[in-house]
């Protein structure tokens, strides 16, 4: 009987972790980065937090690619505690007005700064930047879910951008799993 008190007793922490590590918050809140839109402010930062660099999250109001990933992926506590480890997050509106700093020192809209700079067209775009402010990896769309999203993660985060194509890497993955 002590036995079978002792396994339930697993069993349940267990259970209460993993609601605990899926539990759904605020992205804007708990995965962006709060900032004052200076990004060339915002690397020196990363870069004394020992972080391995920046992402940036291109999206706009109406785009339902964009809703799914705030609202299946991002929101999830355990994505947002993984992610946080090695990078700072920000979201940029491509058709918002607001002037920023960009990581080499120029001002201008966030809209201008994604289309005319990072030539987003279509939402979202994940883009991963290095602590010098270079984009290493650009990503258009939705991911599958939480699972490619930390695929995504692991992939820069071990530098294996630099060597492989993530579509590549996705299917390692995969046959991993299996």
């Amino acid at each position: 009987m002590r036995v079978l008190s002792i396994v339930l007793s697993i069993m349940l922490s267990a259970l209460s972790f993993t609601s605990i590590a899926d539990e759904t918050r605020d992205p804007y809140k708990f995965f962006f980065t709060q900032t004052l839109g200076d990004f060339s402010e915002e690397l020196e930062i990363a870069k004394e937090d020992g972080k391995k660099g920046v992402f940036i999250f291109y999206e706009m109001d109406e785009c339902p690619f964009c809703h799914y990933m705030k609202n299946n992926v991002l929101n999830r506590r355990s994505v947002q505690e993984y992610f946080h480890k090695d990078f700072v997050a920000f979201s940029i509106d491509i058709e918002g007005d607001v002037m920023i700093t960009t990581f080499d020192g120029k001002e201008m809209s966030q809209k201008d700064y994604a289309f005319k700079v990072n030539k987003v067209r279509a939402t979202p775009v994940m883009a991963f930047y290095d602590l010098q402010g270079q984009r290493i990896f650009r990503y258009t769309g939705k991911t599958r879910g939480k699972e490619e999203f930390l695929w995504m993660t692991d992939y820069i985060s071990q530098g294996l951008y630099k060597t492989t194509k993530f579509n590549k890497y996705k299917r390692q993955r995969r046959r991993m799993k299996k």
